[in-house]
């Protein structure tokens, strides 16, 4: 199969006065997957996922306020948190006619897409999962010095500006503790340092990162979500990630027993230096969907399909 980009298309569509930013590639008529990315970044995480699967499915990336080619008012103008996220999001989607579709949540993609999950379980198809945490087990040591944060922001605050958005932070998001370092573009961090570095970011991802303790008061929520709905779930984890543990992962088939669960030997950023691997594994589970769908069609007796008379 021959991958290019030449169906990936780059749009905008303004939500509430938003201007919200999206790459969009494959056939408008095909299953859709949702990609939600994480932080710093921004739907060009997604870049290099998008041709290898654009030929059968309608794959859709956008950037969240604040972020990337989206909208990014000051915090006084608008409030940052995931709640807020969300809610665009979902006008997003509604927006852009998505009434049903996977997710692809990457890190802040799972705050975001649990809760577009939560609130209405019956358009997710299903759900995959790259280093995005949903059990407290999946927060490493790093985390500590962030619940500080949360819990005293004043004495806190200024440490955290300095280490969260440092460049050296930054570079190490994607390198991690890999074995691989030659593998890393460097253009990644240096492009998400320019962007953190540009004016009135530091202060929207404070405070975007002050609300992330409502996730983690909202991870039972998302897990009896799953529980209650069993989505169909693969967990891609890149195991050299410094900030979110293996153990995440594994937590994830505790709430749903037949989620598939693949480690990486990647980082946070598994796209970095796993893409044909992630790709590999997303396109053979979205061609299980959709073949356990066709085998429903074929299976229906004839003539007493949905709105068939009695």
């Amino acid at each position: 199969m021959n991958w290019t980009r030449a169906s990936v298309r780059y749009r905008s569509v303004d939500i509430e006065g938003l201007e919200i930013f999206y790459r969009e590639a494959g056939p408008e008529n095909a299953p859709v997957l949702l990609l939600l990315h994480g932080f710093p970044s921004s739907s060009r995480m997604y870049e290099t996922l998008l041709p290898p699967l654009a030929d059968r499915y309608r794959l859709i990336a956008p950037d969240y306020p604040g972020f990337g080619h989206s909208t990014a008012l000051p915090p006084s103008e608008f409030v940052y948190t995931f709640d807020h996220l969300a809610e665009v999001m979902q006008r997003f989607v509604d927006r852009l006619g998505l009434d049903r579709f996977a997710l692809f949540v990457q890190d802040y993609g799972g705050p975001v897409g649990f809760r577009l999950a939560q609130a209405q379980p019956d358009r997710i198809r299903a759900i995959v999962v790259q280093n995005a945490v949903a059990h407290e087990e999946g927060l490493g040591p790093l985390w500590e010095t962030r619940k500080a944060f949360w819990a005293d922001r004043a004495r806190h605050e200024a440490a955290l500006r300095a280490n969260l958005l440092s460049f050296d932070a930054t570079r190490q998001r994607h390198i991690g503790h890999t074995p691989h370092p030659e593998r890393y573009d460097p253009d990644a961090w240096h492009d998400e340092f320019a962007f953190l570095s540009s004016p009135g970011q530091i202060d929207i991802q404070t405070e975007l990162f002050y609300d992330y303790r409502t996730n983690v008061e909202r991870y039972p929520q998302w897990q009896h979500y799953m529980r209650e709905y069993r989505p169909p779930m693969l967990v891609l984890w890149g195991k050299y990630d410094p900030s979110f543990t293996v153990a995440g992962a594994h937590a994830y088939q505790r709430d749903v027993r037949d989620a598939q669960v693949h480690l990486l030997e990647a980082g946070h950023f598994a796209l970095d230096e796993a893409c044909d691997e992630v790709a590999a594994h997303t396109r053979r589970f979205l061609a299980s969907l959709d073949d356990a769908t066709q085998a429903t069609v074929h299976n229906r007796p004839s003539g007493r399909g949905p709105g068939s008379p009695a």
